[in-house]
């Protein structure tokens, strides 16, 4: 018996989850993908998010945490593998309303030296636009 066909979901995360977008992904396990930013600020430029659908950082609850934390430790790893230090690095959330997909994604940026004015303005450090990571 086949299975049943999943339908499109209004969030383009979900459907790239679901393998409903052209989109490479450059990591995944049962939890977490990994893809590059469409609008890359540098030649590295990814975003890892939950395969379960969470809105942004307002709706994370304490039982989040271990993925949270795993988001960015599969993160920090892809930028070894890529042979990019983390202390050239920006790791960060969008703080609502400042997000152009409401679903929760970890950007992460490198080499950060390699930003133009116009990136390190839009992912700038500690605004409300991008909650940085501290490394």
């Amino acid at each position: 018996m086949a299975s049943p066909a999943i339908e499109r979901s209004p969030c383009v995360f979900c459907n790239i989850v679901n393998k409903l977008e052209n989109t490479e992904l450059l990591f995944e396990d049962d939890e977490v993908c990994v893809f590059r930013d469409i609008k890359p600020a540098t030649g590295f430029h990814v975003l890892t998010i939950p395969k379960r659908h969470i809105d942004d950082v307002k709706s994370l609850t304490s039982a989040d945490k271990q993925l949270v934390a795993k988001m960015l430790r599969t993160a920090k790893e892809l930028l070894a593998k890529n042979n990019l230090s983390e202390d050239d690095a920006r790791f960060g959330y969008h703080w609502p309303p400042f997000r152009s997909v409401k679903h929760l994604h970890l950007h992460t940026i490198a080499p950060e030296s390699d930003m133009g004015y116009i990136a390190r303005m839009i992912f700038m450090k500690n605004s409300y636009c991008l909650n940085m990571l501290r490394k």
